[in-house]
């Protein structure tokens, strides 16, 4: 029993770090945002972030809200590029910000955003892939030049690394034709950023907190509900493999079990020394299956940097003790047939 519990708990092990890899890769853009809120478009349905405009003239009118300690807008589009030099393609989530403003991330390397016209910090995702400051990208379509001036921290959005631009430089990717766009192309963003808790008397917008936010991203809440249904479905198997097996084991220790009971031994007795049995198998069997897992997270985050799967603590702390308290469930549909146990098994008394 203690092999199979140890080879499920290793597969919870993998399915948390994927499940947890997924939403990293898919919203970590988002979790770094240092915005409490984000104003939408009201009335849309769908993906917000793809769908709604903003005035962006806005955000002088929700700086005045009280509870609002700053507001800023904020632009948000996915869209496809290539290296000028190398010719590489690149799929990039472009995030247009104010520079100066509090959404303006600090560079890890480089120079900050608006040093240079145009200059955008990329992802060090995208730094793994090749590219590196001094290089420029070429956005398609619209044939916007941006030059990389600086990295930031490994951020997603929609399994797709993120680039920083001036919030004219994303209204001008946004625009999506060669060439200077008209006036009205710069009175665009996707959704005015909020710090603080916005009060009543704003400015009519469709407002959700920064983690409401993430049921936005592209594929978010179905690739969550998959995780979620296939985890759901190995805690109720692995409830069933461990009573399964306990049931084998005392049919197997029957005659034993009668010969202790033939003995004085009380049915209380029996069951809290079966219970404390399976618990400690159990145990030490997910606590194997747990470092085995950690090992082989590790191991495909070297051999396979680009599979999303993240080790979490937390998460995988919460789903082992989760594999044992159902073990022990699945175990005590099984303790009936050892109170049932005849004591006369051990006096010969099936014959």
């Amino acid at each position: 029993m203690g092999t199979v519990v140890g080879l499920i708990a290793v597969l919870a092990v993998l399915l948390t770090g994927l499940a947890n890899g997924l939403v990293n890769d898919n919203v970590s853009g988002l979790r770094s945002l240092p915005a409490t809120h984000l104003a939408f478009q009201p009335g849309v349905d769908g993906n917000l972030f793809s769908r709604s405009t903003v005035d962006p003239a806005l955000a002088q009118q929700w700086a005045k809200v009280p509870g609002v300690r700053a507001a800023t807008p904020y632009g948000n589009t996915l869209t496809h590029a290539k290296e000028e030099r190398s010719g590489k393609d690149v799929d990039v989530a472009v995030f247009g910000v104010e520079p100066g403003s509090f959404m303006a991330p600090e560079p890890l390397t480089g120079d900050p955003l608006g040093s240079r016209e145009d200059g955008v910090l990329i992802s060090r995702k995208l730094v793994d892939e090749g590219l590196k400051i001094g290089d420029t990208l070429v956005v398609e379509r619209s044939e916007v030049r941006l030059p990389i001036i600086g990295t930031i921290g490994d951020v997603s959005y929609g399994h797709v690394a993120v680039a920083y631009a001036p919030l004219k430089t994303w209204q001008r990717i946004y625009y999506g034709l060669p060439g200077e766009p008209p006036q009205e192309a710069f009175k665009v963003a996707t959704a005015i950023a909020l710090d603080g808790e916005p009060g009543a008397g704003g400015p009519k917008a469709e407002v959700l907190s920064r983690e409401e936010s993430y049921g936005q991203s592209p594929g978010y809440s179905a690739e969550q509900a998959t995780m979620q249904m296939i985890q759901f479905f190995l805690y109720v198997i692995s409830m069933f493999v461990v009573g399964a097996f306990f049931v084998v084991w005392t049919v197997q220790r029957k005659d034993e079990i009668a010969l202790v009971r033939a003995l004085g031994g009380s049915a209380g007795y029996l069951v809290r020394d079966a219970l404390a049995q399976v618990l400690v198998v159990l145990v030490a069997a997910t606590a194997v299956g747990t470092a085995v897992g950690a090992g082989m997270i590790a191991l495909l985050r070297r051999v396979a940097p680009g599979m999303p799967i993240a080790w979490a603590p937390g998460p995988i702390v919460t789903a082992m003790a989760l594999l044992v308290v159902l073990g022990v469930l699945g175990a005590l549909a099984a303790l009936r047939r050892i109170t049932s146990v005849d004591p006369l098994l051990a006096l010969g008394g099936n014959r």
